[in-house]
């Protein structure tokens, strides 16, 4: 008896067909029984029990990731019903003409209904006895009612399924950045764990939309060669991590998979260096005592050892302060015959400006600190003196003409109204 392994449904399960009829070739489609009912499987292979197992075991454990809530194990046990011929074909192309239909007005009946809930996609069964709905949603959904209008609309037996985003991709297909079908469309038949320092132990950019799948989680393929960079970075410090020397300190950037070489870039003028990771420790040590790299490391990296900023000898080079005016080559190489001449007092002067300008803004900066607001210079006021009263003989020897105005009075219509009193005894016109 033989054992093939079998996909079906929309969400790609799993089954394990046993035929000891006759062979199966891979790619034929099958009239198959699940648990779900009849639908047309395809055939991927056979396998052997060892695999079987291997399958039952890991997609049982590790297949939860994304799973269809409450529905069917990622891999059982189907049993063979017929060979798919054209009337199923034809029957299961126009299911999925009705499917699209369908999905339109199973959206259309969500607006009636305060679910936070998306639907994804509609799978008929091939006798048309049950239709599932597959939805996303955060939290548990309460659909009773929603279940209720479908069965309504469509006359049959509805299902709803919760999936994941990442079993979203998985459900309606569609193209990765890189251009070719999602792995997990065709080919991927769980979803392992993809985590943040996966992408930093590759040396890949974190920028969420070029490591970020069509999901929003971060790219399956970023675990296909993880284990390889994984036995690299065993006997080498962490991606960005320093190497602090007597005059500069170097950055390890990353590794070269192919060559098994680590990069580091020494900003002291030794640019990028590409050293065997056998070799690692002992350059290491050498650079780190001030010592030069005399061993050669590769032919290919780019060398600027005619730079220098003024702190002395390069660790990985030798090269002092009379380097500095000089003209620098950059050998790009045995085989390529191009030189390229850079002046390097040029980018010397160039920093000293810029350190110049930042020590100004610095200045600036103190000057404008907020401080205690000091008190205004303002004049004081000055106080009213208080001349004593006049005695009785100093009112009777003063003259009459003090007690005229000394400003003259204003005349014509500027002139102010004078009040009417209002009592006939007036102390100074005695009316």
């Amino acid at each position: 008896m033989s054992s093939y392994l079998m996909i079906f449904g929309k969400p790609r399960y799993l089954g394990l067909l046993e035929n000891d009829r006759e062979e199966i070739s891979p790619g034929i489609q099958l009239v198959t029984e699940s648990a779900r009912g009849e639908e047309i499987s395809l055939v991927a292979g056979p396998i052997t029990p060892e695999q079987a197992e291997y399958y039952r075991n890991d997609l049982s454990t590790n297949g939860g990731d994304g799973a269809p809530r409450g529905g069917e194990p990622a891999f059982q046990e189907i049993r063979f019903v017929r060979n798919a011929t054209e009337e199923d074909l034809a029957e299961r192309k126009s299911q999925s003409a009705d499917e699209e239909i369908i999905l339109v007005k199973g959206r259309e009946l969500l607006k009636a209904h305060p679910l936070d809930m998306k639907l994804v996609d509609v799978e008929f069964l091939l006798d048309r006895k049950k239709l599932f709905f597959y939805f996303t949603a955060e939290q548990r959904i309460d659909f009773r009612s929603y279940v209720r209008d479908l069965a309504r609309e469509f006359k049959t037996r509805i299902e709803l399924r919760q999936i994941g985003v990442r079993d979203e991709s998985k459900v309606v297909k569609g193209l990765s950045p890189c251009g070719m079908p999602c792995c997990c469309s065709y080919w991927l038949n769980r979803f392992a764990p993809i985590c943040i320092r996966m992408v930093k132990e590759q040396n890949l950019a974190l920028n969420p939309t070029k490591i970020s799948g069509i999901c929003g989680r971060l790219m399956c393929c970023m675990g296909y060669e993880h284990n390889t960079y994984r036995e690299l970075w065993k006997s080498l410090p962490g991606p960005g991590s320093k190497i602090k020397t007597p005059t500069s300190t170097c950055i390890v950037s990353g590794v070269d998979v192919a060559r098994e070489k680590v990069r580091v870039f020494c900003p002291g003028g030794g640019g990028e260096r590409l050293v065997d990771i056998n070799d690692f420790q002992s350059f290491r040590e050498t650079i780190m005592k001030g010592e030069t790299w005399e061993k050669d490391i590769d032919s290919g990296a780019v060398s600027l050892s005619g730079i220098d900023t003024g702190n002395g000898p390069d660790p990985l080079t030798g090269g002092g302060k009379e380097d500095r005016g000089c003209e620098t080559r950059i050998s790009l190489g045995e085989k390529s015959d191009k030189k390229v001449q850079i002046k390097a007092s040029e980018p010397v002067k160039v920093m000293e400006k810029e350190k110049e300008k930042e020590k100004e803004k610095e200045k600036e900066k103190n000057a404008r600190r907020p401080g205690r607001r000091r008190k205004r210079n303002t004049p004081a006021k000055k106080k009213e003196s208080v001349s004593p009263k006049p005695s009785k003989e100093e009112n009777a020897s003063r003259e009459p003409q003090d007690m005229i105005p000394s400003s003259p009075k204003p005349e014509g219509k500027n002139r102010p109204r004078r009040r009417k009193p209002r009592n006939s005894n007036h102390p100074f016109t005695g009316q």
